[in-house]
């Protein structure tokens, strides 16, 4: 449950639409099935009206959903999201958005004191997993074969140009996908991240230049580092080791200075430790 969950998911525009399909899916569910005893709130009134008024209910939910992710954005700026943790912002929505239900169906229909509170609320629990549960692993199943899609077609992309190129030329893609810089590893240095920012450090004409890009250190971590010296140092860093002149422990902390002259030491934070140290074996200086 320590997996990290991969950067597509998390993406703002893909939680938006992860949002606005749990929402029509609830609308239909709640319409069609007609969950939580709901058709007997309003007995008396059109088929119409129904739907209006559950409409409502539903979609007052689903604020629930809109804040959580909110809270989710806010936090994954700053530090990455595991399965376990997305599992319990997940059920936490699904306690939230079930408590709703059942106190309104406890309190505002009519004849809604009478019945026993924590029947609707095991009711509502089952109802509520099944309209947040559904259309999320349907959504995480299309996001998947997406970005599957786009990966390939990448590589597809990429069979044009020679085995050499395919393992030493590195392409770096913003958040939507779109190819904005490609560099020779032996020229790239680091990359530092800020934010929903990357700064991409590297070699031209003999200085050290920089190019922005808007994607995340943990999708490059991902898609970028394998079978390169390229490794995640730092939750602000990824380092190539062939760029590495000295590896050092001091009372501050672990640290790497580089060959390249005007860059800083750069940290190795106690999380990464053990991936750079099994990568630094096979990239040796």
């Amino acid at each position: 449950m320590d997996k990290k969950v991969p950067f597509y998911l998390l993406e703002k525009k893909n939680t938006v639409r992860m949002i606005l399909f749990t929402a029509i899916f609830a609308l239909l569910f709640i319409n069609l099935f007609q969950p939580f005893g709901s058709r007997n709130w309003y007995p008396n009134i059109s088929d119409f009206k129904y739907f209006f008024f559950s409409s409502l209910i539903i979609l007052t939910g689903m604020l629930v959903v809109v804040v959580s992710r909110l809270f989710m954005g806010l936090y994954i700026r700053r530090h990455e999201l595991n399965y376990l943790q997305y599992a319990i912002l997940i059920l936490s929505e699904i306690l939230a958005m079930s408590l709703f239900f059942s106190l309104f169906s406890r309190y505002l229909p009519s004849g809604g004191k009478e019945r026993d509170f924590m029947q609707l609320f095991q009711n509502s629990f089952v109802n509520t997993s099944l309209v947040l549960l559904l259309p999320y692993s349907i959504s995480i199943l299309f996001f998947s074969w997406k970005e599957k899609n786009r990966l390939l077609k990448v590589q597809q992309e990429d069979d044009g140009t020679t085995s050499t190129h395919k393992k030493s030329l590195i392409g770096f893609q913003d958040e939507k996908g779109e190819l904005k810089i490609s560099i020779i590893l032996e020229n790239l240095v680091l990359i530092e991240s800020a934010d929903n920012y990357a700064t991409i450090y590297y070699i031209n004409k003999d200085k050290l230049s920089t190019f922005l890009i808007r994607n995340s250190l943990k999708w490059i971590e991902e898609n970028l580092t394998k079978d390169t010296s390229l490794v995640r140092c730092h939750r602000s860093y990824i380092i190539n080791l062939d760029k590495v002149s000295v590896f050092k422990k001091t009372k501050n902390g672990i640290f790497m200075e580089l060959e390249t002259p005007n860059t800083p030491d750069i940290p190795v934070s106690k999380t990464y430790y053990n991936k750079v140290m099994e990568k630094f074996s096979q990239y040796s200086i």
